[in-house]
Parts: structure tokens; sequence; C-alpha cells
């Protein structure tokens, strides 16, 4: 089946983004859209079939369209986010997402970011965090366990989401960053320990077999490709002003 990548372009608000763990600095819009649009072409190189949606320019997060849903082969969880200012930005998921998968929701008091939630076969880590909360976890874990899935509550600290700490590398690899989650959250997958220089250096994108990595954490680039881990590098500088990484920028599924 085609991998299908949702995406939408970089809103002109961006610069009024919410920020947790990072101080504001300028955003180049001109940068970033440029840095967005060879985000795009290297998810099409790499065989994803991109549906771009409109763009909303009055919503400076939307760009992160991963922390709207989550989408499994059997269904798809439209999120509640933490932040009050993204909420809005989950309509117009819903209804592209409608076409292909069965629809539930997270509901009040419930939180989830889908960056706090990382996929690994029939497990889900589901990150405890500043954006998803626990009651946001318990009706997630609600909606998949008819289909066989797991949850594995996944607290972090000192980050924004879980997949600022720690994202798929391979079928049973993580790449890590130990101070922000701990290595016993993922018994028995293999792990990566970033390079301590790089803190924000665990979040990458896993296509079929290919890893879409930052250019700006080269060290930790090298201790994945000593591990036989196939690399394309991308520059994102601007967007990671936005506190966003390379998997917040698209909701790959099959389809």
């Amino acid at each position: 089946m085609m991998l299908i990548a949702l995406i939408r372009p970089v809103p002109r608000s961006i610069g009024n983004c919410e920020l947790t763990h990072l101080d504001r600095q300028p955003i180049d819009i001109a940068r970033a859209t440029a840095q967005h649009d060879s985000y795009r072409n290297a998810l099409e190189s790499l065989g994803c079939s991109l549906e771009v949606l409109p763009a909303l320019d009055e919503m400076p997060d939307s760009v992160f369209v991963e922390d709207t849903a989550i989408v499994l082969d059997e269904i798809a969880i439209i999120t509640r986010p933490g932040a009050l200012s993204r909420r809005a930005e989950t309509a117009t998921i819903a209804d592209a997402l409608a076409l292909r998968r069965r629809i539930v929701a997270i509901e009040a008091p419930g939180t989830l970011d889908g960056g706090d939630v990382l996929v690994a076969g029939r497990q889900i880590f589901a990150g405890i965090s500043g954006r998803s909360n626990a009651a946001g976890v318990a009706q997630l874990r609600d909606a998949v366990a008819p289909f066989g899935y797991r949850i594995e509550p996944a607290p972090v600290s000192g980050c924004l989401h879980l997949k600022s700490a720690a994202t798929r590398v391979g079928p049973d690899t993580v790449l890590l960053n130990p101070e922000w989650v701990e290595r016993s959250v993922f018994g028995k997958l293999e792990t990566i320990v970033i390079d301590r220089s790089e803190p924000f250096a665990a979040n990458a994108l896993l296509v079929d077999s290919t890893v879409l990595y930052p250019a700006a954490f080269p060290e930790t680039a090298r201790r994945m490709e000593s591990r036989g881990i196939a690399l394309k590098a991308i520059d994102a500088s601007e967007l990671a002003k936005a506190e966003g990484g390379l998997t917040c920028c698209s909701i790959l599924f099959r389809g």
C-alpha cells in the first residue's frame, strides 16, 4: 500500500507560535518555507504520496500537523491538543482522515498531542508531558485496545513531547535522549543514545528503511551510520526555532 504523507504549508503567522522550552527568535518565513519545501521533496523522493492540506495562516503552529492526529491501520484518533491555541487545527485533519479511517476523538478533560505518541508495532508509547495528560492517554488506550495495541505510559521532562526525546530509527530501534525520558520505558527495544552535545538530536523521521534527519546533529548522525542506519540529511533549522522537529511536519500512514 502507498505511504501517504499529510502535510500543511508554513503559516505566515509562524513567528507567533507556542514556545515552552525555547527562547523566541525571529523566524525567516521565506527560509522556513524553503526548508519545508525541501522536506516535502525528501518525502516524495522516499516514495511518499503527498496530500497537502490548506494553509491555516491564522494558526501559527499549523505546519506541525503531527500533533493533531494518530493514524493506525485500523483507526484514526483525532487529538485534543494541550495548547488551547491549537485545538481549532483538528477540524480539517478530521475531514481529511474520515475519508480513509474510522474516526474517534479525544475529549475533555483529556489532552493528547500526536508528538507524544510513538508507535512500534503493536506497542504504543504515550508521553505524559506538558501537552498530554493521563486522561488523554487513558482515552487513547480505550480506542486502540480492541485492535490489540498495548499502551506504555512514558513520562517526559525537560522537553515538549515524547518525540523530542525518542523516535524510531529502525523496526526495533529507538534514538534516545535519556535526560528527557527513561531508557527503561522502551523495554527490549534497542536504543541509540544521542551525543550529549546535541540535546535536540533525538527527533528523526523513519520513512520505510531510511531516516530523514536534521543536518544540525552530525555527531549523533555518525552514531546512527555506524549502526548501519541509512540517513537522508535535511536542513530544518528555521522550523526548529518554532520548537518543531521533522516528525512534527507530517502524518504518515498506509492507504
